[in-house]
């Protein structure tokens, strides 16, 4: 199924079927209000890059601007994504003229000062849609009636038995948008107690082993409030660990 061809509406109607034959038609349009698109990020072979989107290097920043620092300490360059190449999946989620966004990070934990740390890795993605995490308090927006009563976690796969294999699933390791995954078994700090379903997941990255930044088990997360997105205002992009 080559889901960019079909384009985001044609891909969550497939979605909506799905969700209807095993939920009922009721059932399944409340649970699809939770579902947003993203991108599972895999590195690039020859020819599959989304655009300039990769893992480490050095940052894409307009010229004249500083490296950013943490009281003197310049901040790692993790990531970027390139949203041009990325936003036509998102169905106006970004302003226009969003362009590259980088992603940064003090790297106190490897103790490695060099900005330029990390080897560049391009990225491919791969669009598809997320549900919230079985923590996430964005499951209390919707009421699933008796499909859930049995069910200590709102657990996707057991919602939706075949799940992980849909084609438009997305379960990486590495995700752009969408929502993120909480491996520790927790749901993400938000500033001042804000919910979830009020912030837009920007970038999730897996340390792998490789690296270990942030109190997620090595695993880092951005989000955003949606509607500071969608005015293009990037200042109120918040680190999300969950609260292991």
């Amino acid at each position: 199924m080559d889901l960019e061809a079909m384009g985001p509406k044609t891909t969550f109607s497939a979605l909506h079927d799905f969700c209807a034959e095993r939920l009922g038609a009721p059932s399944a349009a409340r649970l699809v209000r939770l579902a947003r698109p993203g991108f599972e990020l895999t590195q690039a072979g020859p020819g599959e890059a989304a655009g300039h989107s990769r893992f480490g290097g050095r940052a894409m920043l307009e010229p004249g601007t500083p490296w950013p620092d943490c009281e003197g300490t310049p901040l790692s360059l993790l990531a970027v994504l390139d949203t041009d190449a990325l936003a036509p999946w998102l169905d106006d989620l970004l302003p226009a003229g969003t362009g590259l966004l980088n992603f940064f990070a003090l790297d106190s934990a490897s103790e490695r000062a060099d900005p330029a740390a990390f080897e560049p890795v391009p990225w491919s993605a791969a669009p598809g849609f997320a549900f919230p995490d079985a923590w996430d308090p964005a499951w209390g927006t919707v009421d699933l009636g008796s499909v859930v009563d049995d069910m200590p976690l709102y657990d996707i796969t057991a919602l939706l038995p075949g799940w992980p294999e849909q084609p438009y699933a997305l379960h990486a390791d590495d995700l752009a948008f969408g929502w993120p995954l909480f491996p520790t078994g927790s749901s993400p700090m938000l500033p001042d107690g804000e919910e979830s379903s009020h912030y837009q997941h920007l970038l999730q990255l897996s340390g792998q082993d490789e690296w270990w930044i942030g109190g997620d088990s090595g695993w880092m997360h951005w989000s955003i409030p949606t509607g500071a997105l969608r005015g293009g205002d990037f200042s109120r992009t918040v680190p999300t660990p969950d609260i292991w």
